[in-house]
């Protein structure tokens, strides 16, 4: 059969299993074979659907069941080759299996590989960790921006105190995720007069995703802090870029940048394609292609 090509908006009609980048680019899971990377990435898959089937034990952590007769139909494979790579990831630390006994399936742990078990952040005693300021999210113009931007609010958000060494460390594993996925080095390049204002989204991303508050407020209204964490990271280099287009290009008075920001890194993943579909269509109109 010969296949068709795919055209403008058609690139998004799939369903996707999700693969970490870092599981490719971290010099930690380089040697991890591709077949375990992909097991990895179904069982992923797994656990979000886990979440709301509420598949959590007693200390509030997700757990999947997948069978070895599952990932052998799942991925083609024998017995032999499905237990292989579910001991590479255990190897790798990526999994963790618990046996039930009376005959149920294995319980199976997928780990969290950007936030160390040592920093404590899910228990309860931590909850009550200090505050500290969020950097500054300044309002600024490069060159040949008319944007005006001015009256900025900021307030404190409840995120990692400075003498908390183990919550540091998590926002050091974050950092150097989000450095990678939104391609920070690079976008500086790109954009050499807006290297601040990438740096201060990058700090308002890490302020987000290491927050131990239950909420985060999102364009006026209150989200469960897990589900904001989970848009931001599926965030990369197209939305960072999406983001500064429209940070940039906006004319009207923003009197809260912290709030317009954290909506428009929310709403990015959704509204992206939107985007630049309408300006193919306005090109088009225009003569322009």
């Amino acid at each position: 059969m010969d296949y068709d090509y795919f055209y403008e908006e058609e690139s998004e009609q799939f369903a996707f299993y999700r693969i970490p980048k870092v599981l490719f680019t971290d010099e930690r899971f380089r040697r991890i074979s591709t077949s375990a990377k992909v097991l990895y990435g179904l069982l992923l898959d797994r656990v979000s659907l886990s979440a709301k089937n509420r598949w959590v034990d007693e200390q509030g952590r997700v757990y999947i069941y997948y069978t070895l007769e599952s990932i052998q139909a799942d991925l083609l494979c024998a017995n032999e080759k499905a237990t292989k790579l579910l001991k590479e990831l255990e190897r790798y630390r990526l999994i963790e299996r618990t046996v039930q006994g009376l005959c149920k399936p294995n319980r199976i742990y997928v780990k969290n590989f950007i936030r160390s078990r040592k920093t404590g952040l899910r228990n309860h005693e931590n909850r009550e960790s200090g505050v500290t300021n969020s950097v500054s999210l300044e309002s600024r113009k490069s060159n040949g921006n008319n944007t005006d931007i001015t009256k900025t609010e900021y307030s404190d958000t409840d995120l990692i105190s400075s003498g908390d060494e183990n919550r540091m460390e998590e926002r050091k594993a974050y950092r150097e995720y989000f450095m990678d996925a939104l391609a920070i080095e690079l976008m500086k390049e790109r954009y050499p007069y807006d290297t601040d204002a990438i740096d201060e989204i990058l700090e308002l991303i890490l302020d987000t995703v290491c927050t131990s508050r239950k909420t985060i407020g999102i364009a006026g209204e209150q989200r469960p802090a897990e589900v904001v964490k989970s848009r931001f990271m599926k965030l990369d280099s197209s939305h960072l870029e999406f983001v500064l287009k429209g940070l940039f290009e906006n004319t009207t008075l923003v009197r809260n940048m912290k709030q317009y920001l954290l909506a428009a890194l929310y709403n990015a993943p959704l509204t992206i394609n939107n985007y630049y579909k309408s300006l193919v269509h306005h090109d088009m109109a225009e003569g322009n292609i």
